[in-house]
């Protein structure tokens, strides 16, 4: 598992948490303060919009999880990969694609994400 694979797991981690104060603390370790998440339907920059997305996408797609869709490809601070989103242990509804960039200290400061599959 490389590092980048290891950056994935905890994004996704954060996407996944579904108590506030938990995923607060886990948005602080793993995204910069300033963090800079652009997607096909949303834009957001800092923790503070990005945990309110998090909240606003579970209450949209409740008890789906995200899964990692394979391993990250990655090279200096930045990696790309796929994601999962669906029931646990079946087919995902939706399938996207994101581009990650991290700062000195390791965080994710830039999040570019892709939808691939998602329901009509």
């Amino acid at each position: 598992m490389s590092d980048f694979d290891t950056v994935v797991e905890r994004y996704l981690a954060a996407w996944n948490e579904t108590d506030p104060a938990v995923r607060s603390a886990t948005i602080a370790d793993v995204f910069a303060e300033d963090v800079r998440y652009v997607d096909p339907v949303a834009a957001v920059r800092g923790r503070e919009e990005l945990h309110a997305l998090i909240g606003a996408a579970q209450q949209q797609f409740p008890g789906l999880v995200f899964t990692p869709g394979g391993l990250a490809d990655a090279h200096h601070d930045q990696g790309r990969f796929t994601w999962h989103l669906g029931p646990a242990g079946a087919e995902p509804v939706v399938v996207g694609f994101d581009v990650v960039e991290r700062d000195a200290d390791g965080r994710i400061r830039t999040v570019l994400g892709f939808i691939d599959r998602a329901p009509a």
